[in-house]
């Protein structure tokens, strides 16, 4: 059974709608404002993997698959602060499910092993170093911009909210005496290099903490009085201050604590701005509220209970990251350092090579301004580097500006923009290693490496060869917007290289070596992080042209060797005796607990059979979320909410199969209706009225259609989508 308390605080509302308890026992159960947030279950994604047949292997003892690492705690859309208890450090977001101990509430996240900044803890009178409290999940509650838990050890009832910039605690102590609140500012989720603190006032206390080169200042005030500041190691990593509040009162601690980026004096600003006066009770209420309104722009009929749960919260999570990085008064310290004010709010980079399939185009329908800032952002990197920013692997940053630009989103300098992308598409330094190779040979060739284990590290030629085509494809469309035909004309030419790492004699997309001589031995059930593939086996790639899918078609023979492939791709079983910490989640071959193959599944539409894709649409929509005996279990890492996304437009029936193309393929919803509302009032209706799983014809605006694919300008001008089913 998922998350459940029986003194749950849920709108009637919604109850009456979505059916009586059973939304509170499947929801997070805190507080919510409204019918939307009282579905979301922020759990659902901190739980381990454990289901060998859906890990694909047996683990060994001491590995925990790479599945979900997500935070419960508070967040307000795309939000500096991300107020979350913390359970292991140096652990993907610093809270797991099985844990039984809290040891903080840190105030950024990511789910990266990053991040985790200024934890705070509740401490009572005669409590010593190691700080820490049991807790149990009958008392703990979480929903959108709400945390609440009951720390055992330390009879103290924590509830957690926040603003875009400020954490709010509140502190119910059973004994009101000696009691304090730790700033254990020598942990985060990186080492910590250096810290301080000092006291402003009767009531308040300032002070930083850096991981390498970030540096967070903050500004937080008391409720009550200090009494004073007891320091161990200052400025160490592993020290810490306890502050001591004096005795006199019986009232909860609140402790309101605001970010920057840039200074203690913008700390502080941004605290006054954000959380002044208020009360607990009006900031969450805000917070909530400005989650209502974002979840309500989408609202499903037909689904069920559990339904209901599973898609909002993935609706929720597609909206934590990218974080805002600048202050109120329109301050943030830029890349190389030095503190600017532009005319746009800053943000952190996305996390392109996972987002960009997805997410990303989420962010550009639901939020076009936060959209247009992101990119901004990225070109004030792009202009201190010299290349436009890229993570981890490939060079999406196209993809996502392309895809925006051509969705209408052009309120930055969109000429910067693109010349940044083609530094990155055709010089040596930037976003694309091996680009010269790739311009010379039309792809990227691989080391050959005697006797490669899954951890070898080599160019991960074929990925990145698949990859820089599908970004030259993206790239080519904002060229031809730009009416730069030169340009245009070669990326074009250069988004067809993915044919030269195709094996006809094996069908597999294989590794090639620089004297053009395919990689030898070769199994393409063995998966490599950087060898060949980049977190992946042969399979896993061997159908991503989402570009060129037509053409993919053609290099397999044609429609039946094509059929049969993907086929022996979904019932092949996994090799138990591969097993690798960030590959899980299996159908066959494919793996749904990583990104590589996330646009597989819609393969078959290419040849005609739409109803064979939808079968695995719908597998993967049932077994890959919730999970487990506590249903709060995913099947791979939510990679800053790329498989929430994924969930989201799965469950309504369209899809960015290539997220630069101002288009969706349209597959049956798991809903039978969907009303989609645009920032603009605009509303999209997808309607499934026979309720069937088998696609057999789409109407647009009561009109069939001849191709699987929808444009994006029914976002823009409003319309209706009726999947016609049998």
């Amino acid at each position: 059974m998922i998350k459940f308390n029986k003194n749950i605080v849920l709108a009637a509302l919604s109850m009456s709608i979505f059916g009586y308890n059973a939304v509170a026992q499947k929801s997070g159960g805190g507080l919510a404002k409204g019918k939307y947030t009282a579905l979301v279950n922020p759990f659902i994604g901190t739980a381990p993997l454990l289901d060998t047949k859906i890990i694909g292997y047996t683990p060994p003892a001491d590995m925990r698959v790479w599945a979900g690492l997500v935070f419960p705690g508070s967040s307000v859309p795309n939000a500096m602060v991300q107020l979350s208890p913390m359970t292991k450090y140096r652990s993907g977001a610093g809270y797991e499910y099985e844990d039984t101990e809290i040891l903080g509430f840190t105030h950024t996240n990511k789910g990266h092993w990053n991040l985790c900044h200024i934890p705070l803890l509740p401490v009572p009178d005669g409590v010593s170093f190691p700080f820490k409290s049991s807790f149990s999940h009958d008392q703990e509650k979480a929903s959108p911009a709400y945390y609440e838990v009951y720390l055992k050890d330390y009879n103290v009832q924590v509830k957690l909210t926040s603003t875009l910039r400020c954490g709010i605690h509140e502190y119910n102590f059973k004994n009101n005496k000696g009691r304090k609140v730790l700033f254990d500012l020598g942990k985060a989720n990186n080492r910590v290099d250096d810290w301080q603190i000092k006291q402003e006032g009767s009531n308040a206390v300032s002070g930083f903490q850096r991981t390498g080169g970030e540096k967070i200042y903050f500004y937080a005030t008391l409720s009550s009085p200090i009494e004073k500041l007891d320091t161990k190691d200052i400025a160490k990593s592993g020290g810490y201050t306890l502050v001591n509040i004096k005795d006199g009162d019986t009232k909860p601690v609140t402790v309101k604590i605001a970010l920057s980026f840039v200074s203690i004096e913008n700390a502080a600003e941004n605290l006054k701005a954000e959380a002044g006066d208020k009360s607990f009770t009006k900031i969450f209420e805000e917070g909530s509220t400005e989650w209502e309104n974002l979840l309500s722009k989408i609202q499903v009929k037909g689904g069920n209970d559990q339904q209901n749960v599973m898609f909002y919260s993935m609706l929720y999570r597609s909206f934590l990251w990218p974080a805002l990085r600048s202050d109120v008064n329109g301050q943030f310290t830029d890349d190389a350092g030095k503190v600017r004010k532009e005319n746009y709010h800053y943000y952190t980079l996305p996390s392109l090579w996972d987002d960009y399939r997805n997410k990303l185009v989420l962010l550009s329908i639901f939020s076009p301004d936060v959209t247009a800032d992101v990119i901004s952002s990225m070109i004030n990197e792009g202009e201190i580097k010299g290349f436009m920013p890229t993570f981890f692997h490939g060079d999406h940053a196209a993809s996502f500006i392309a895809g925006s630009y051509m969705r209408g989103i052009r309120n930055y300098d969109v000429k910067k923009a693109y010349e940044l992308l083609l530094n990155n598409a055709y010089k040596e330094g930037g976003a694309r290693p091996h680009i010269s190779e790739y311009i010379a040979k039309g792809y990227v060739p691989e080391q050959d490496i005697k006797e490669p284990k899954i951890e070898t590290k080599g160019n991960a030629g074929v990925t990145k060869t698949l990859e820089y085509a599908y970004d030259d494809h993206a790239l080519s469309l904002l060229a031809k917007e730009l009416n730069d035909t030169e340009h245009y004309n070669d990326l074009v030419k250069r988004s067809k290289n993915y044919a030269n790492v195709f094996d006809k004699s094996t069908t597999f997309m294989r590794g090639k070596l620089a004297d053009g001589k395919w990689v030898t031995p070769f199994n393409p059930e063995f998966p490599y992080y950087e060898y060949m593939y980049r977190e992946a086996n042969a399979w896993n790639v061997s159908f991503y042209v989402p570009h060129d899918m037509p053409g993919l078609v053609t290099l397999y023979g044609g429609n039946k060797p094509f059929e049969a492939k993907l086929d022996e791709f979904f019932t092949k079983p996994w090799n138990p005796n591969y097993i690798a910490w960030n590959i899980s989640g299996f159908i066959g071959q494919y793996c749904h607990g990583n990104q590589p193959a996330h646009e597989a599944p819609f393969s078959y539409y290419f040849i005609n059979k739409p109803e064979k894709s939808q079968k695995r649409i719908d597998e993967i929509l049932d077994t890959m979320y919730g999970i487990g005996p506590e249903k709060l279990a995913m099947s791979g890492m939510d990679d800053a909410g790329e498989m929430s996304s994924w969930y989201v437009f799965g469950a309504l029936g369209l899809y960015p199969l290539s997220p630069a193309d101002p288009e969706y393929i349209v597959t049956v919803p798991i809903f039978k209706e969907v009303v989609w509302t645009t920032p603009e009032g605009k509303k999209v209706t997808i309607k499934n009225p026979n309720g069937k799983r088998d696609l057999e014809a789409i109407k647009v605006n009561g009109s069939k259609i001849d191709s699987y694919f929808i444009s994006h300008d029914l976002f823009k001008k409003g319309g209706e989508i009726q999947v016609i089913t049998k």
